[in-house]
């Protein structure tokens, strides 16, 4: 005869092994004695608080018997009022595999499907983003072939959990995520293109960028005139997470950087222009004005910047004493200052040495940014690191160069930039004539790294 395991023989077996009777048990868990009872004889299911005041009275770690509870969950109709307080213990000890085989079961039934919906948006806003994921990906499964926001929605939180420090990873984050993002709410929309215009911007994906901004522009435009704009005011049934105006404003402030990376200076500064008069603003919000005053900043500092990229070098010292009280602006800004010292031939010696504090700690976090989402910090300090390289280098500051352009490398293939890779395996090519022993074991051990495809 087998016998089959089960929350009740275990606690049977505790009582017996223990000499405790189910009264002292029940003073022990803070369960009523004639619950216990009916628990043991099988009458009624075990709640989830019972569970862990048992386990909790028996000794045992958090968590024990949850994979037996899953099962006699199973062994009843469905529960929701079971289930959820089940789903959320799981979320908490990251019992995933638990999660997901108690998901599966339960999008069966498409009835369940709405609720665990609404779970996994509770754990996603508790930042429980694997166990949110977990229920996401059985929703987003069960309801492939609707056409619902519900299945967007799954979407975009995948594709915004799915994020990290690896860019091919990303990249594909980002392919998958597209096709959803014009089933979701209109509002909706705005965040989802302005995450999926940060992701293509990192990527250096330009043309990408200047679509999805666009895009972004046009939509908030419209929705812009319906609330403020025509005869009649009207109230939109949602409302986005920021101040309407700023994905208007977000939109110029992306396509001057597309217009920067393409040489066109004098069209990103009509976009400047966009962006720096902001008089028909309606929202007065302490957001709202707390935004104004940040582009306003921006436009000035990238008015300057786009001269300077223009060949305008006299604009330089201004330009430098702008920038250098604006904490999250001067990674940038030093990157675009080396990047015109290379093209037009002028020494920034002077500005290096004035931030060489700042460099150096920008060094020790890998250029994380408080502003700026981490995927374009780290592809704009990798970028800063190939550019003051290709500084130093030019100046025949060799062992500098080198080693710069080494740091550049390894962030690169921390990130998996191929782009950024390719350009630092160049240049070391070129000048690994110069190159001391100790860097060249450097270049060998770091391009070892480099996975083949």
């Amino acid at each position: 005869m087998i016998h089959t395991t089960t929350i009740r023989s275990e606690l049977d077996f505790h009582l017996k092994k223990t000499g405790l009777t189910i009264n002292q048990f029940a003073e022990l868990s803070k369960i009523n004695s004639g619950t216990l009872s009916t628990i043991i004889k099988g009458i009624r299911p075990i709640a989830m608080q019972q569970l862990d005041r048992m386990v909790s009275a028996m000794g045992l770690p958090e968590g024990s018997f949850y994979e037996l509870y899953a099962d006699e969950c199973f062994a009843y109709p469905l529960n929701w009022r079971r289930l959820k307080p089940f789903l959320y213990r799981c979320a908490e000890l990251d019992k995933l595999k638990l999660i997901q085989k108690v998901v599966r079961y339960m999008t069966d039934n498409l009835a369940y499907v709405p609720l665990l919906f609404d779970t996994a948006e509770d754990l996603f806003n508790q930042g429980k983003y694997s166990a949110a994921a977990m229920i996401y990906e059985s929703v987003a499964e069960s309801e492939k072939y609707q056409h619902s926001e519900r299945l967007a929605l799954c979407h975009y939180r995948l594709f915004t959990i799915s994020l990290g420090h690896d860019q091919e990873k990303n990249l594909r984050a980002a392919t998958k995520f597209e096709e959803f993002v014009e089933r979701l709410d209109e509002v909706d929309q705005f965040d989802a293109l302005k995450d999926l215009a940060n992701i293509y911007s990192s990527l250096r994906y330009w043309d990408k960028v200047e679509e999805i901004a666009e895009k972004m522009g046009r939509k908030a435009t419209i929705q812009y005139s319906y609330k403020y704009e025509q005869t009649k005011s009207h109230c939109l049934q949602k409302e986005p997470k920021r101040p309407l105006f700023l994905y208007i404003i977000y939109s110029y402030l992306l396509r001057s950087g597309v217009c920067d990376e393409r040489g066109d200076y004098e069209q990103a500064l009509r976009y400047v222009l966009l962006y720096s008069e902001l008089s028909w603003v309606k929202e007065d919000s302490e957001e709202a004005h707390r935004i104004k005053e940040q582009y306003k900043m921006w436009a000035v500092a990238n008015t300057y910047l786009y001269q300077l990229l223009s060949g305008k070098v006299e604009v330089l010292p201004d330009y430098v004493a702008y920038i250098e009280s604006k904490e999250d602006e001067i990674l940038p800004a030093l990157t675009k200052i080396l990047q015109a010292a290379n093209q037009y031939h002028f020494n920034v010696d002077y500005i290096l040495q004035k931030f060489q504090s700042k460099i150096s700690s920008y060094t020790a976090i890998k250029g994380q940014s408080q502003t700026y989402h981490h995927q374009v910090g780290e592809d704009r300090y990798t970028h800063f690191l190939i550019e003051l390289s290709s500084y130093y280098l030019n100046r025949q500051r060799y062992e500098d160069g080198l080693t710069y352009l080494l740091d550049g490398l390894a962030v690169a293939i921390d990130i998996h930039k191929d782009d950024a890779i390719l350009k630092c395996v160049q240049s070391f090519e070129q000048f690994r004539h110069v190159a001391s022993v100790e860097i060249q074991n450097r270049y060998n051990i770091l391009i070892s790294e480099v996975k083949i495809k």
